[in-house]
């Protein structure tokens, strides 16, 4: 018969998560040894790591996917009440903006492979379509983070190209690069899409603030409407 289950803090130093990280640093722990420390207590016979374990399990061992889960949907865990689940969101929310911040190191735009690079942990979390712009100097220096001007359904969104041309304006923008991002990971532009940016295009003319690109990001890949040469 298996022995009782022994708690973290009766497992040798090396083993118990805050420990090894003191010891060996953060690279060394496992994600559900990471996720265990900020769960904190185990609940019904499981371990701190057991139930990390469970919530990766249920987010098909993908911290991507677990970076998309509500608190609301972490609470349906057994194991994870309201107190973790704010917990988790909370800290996959400040892995985010750090790395958000860390990618502001590329002071000015060279290439789609930047920009998709900056946009992605603005983005490919969501699981709806969320449609926002960069917003440039004329060096090609971001001077406006990334900021949203419509969210929409799993499918697609509805922009007001008028809201968009009024910040670039507020913020003195020389240049725009717009973005959305498709939760279904498939990075194809939609005949919407393509209008739409053909109507910020014609706009973007019109108001003698360039549009640079219309960049959409998916879970591995992003498609660039100007490396495909459909910015004529």
């Amino acid at each position: 018969m298996e022995g009782k289950k022994r708690a973290i803090k009766e497992w040798a130093p090396d083993d118990r998560p805050r420990e090894k990280l003191m010891i060996k640093g953060a690279a060394a722990l496992s994600d559900s040894e990471l996720l265990s420390i900020f769960i904190r207590g185990g609940s019904a016979g499981k371990s701190a790591v057991d139930i990390g374990r469970v919530v990766l399990n249920a987010c098909q061992d993908s911290l991507l996917e677990l970076g998309r889960r509500s608190v609301n949907d972490l609470m349906k865990v057994k194991g994870i009440g309201m107190a973790k689940a704010c917990t988790l969101v909370a800290a996959l929310e400040l892995g985010r903006r750090w790395y958000s911040k860390k990618a502001t190191h590329y002071p000015i735009i060279k290439d789609s492979r930047e920009v998709a690079g900056y946009l992605r942990p603005h983005l490919e979390h969501y699981t709806y379509e969320v449609f926002g712009a960069l917003f440039l100097s004329q060096s090609g220096r971001i001077i406006q983070d990334f900021e949203p001007i419509s969210t929409g359904g799993i499918t697609s969104t509805t922009v007001d190209p008028r809201r968009l041309f009024r910040r670039a304006l507020e913020t003195g923008a020389v240049s725009i690069i717009v973005a959305h991002n498709h939760p279904s990971g498939n990075v194809r532009p939609s005949k919407a899409d393509e209008a739409l940016t053909q109507k910020i295009l014609n706009g973007s003319k019109y108001m003698d603030i360039k549009l640079l690109d219309h960049i959409i990001i998916g879970h591995e890949g992003y498609f660039s409407f100007a490396d495909e040469g459909r910015l004529a």
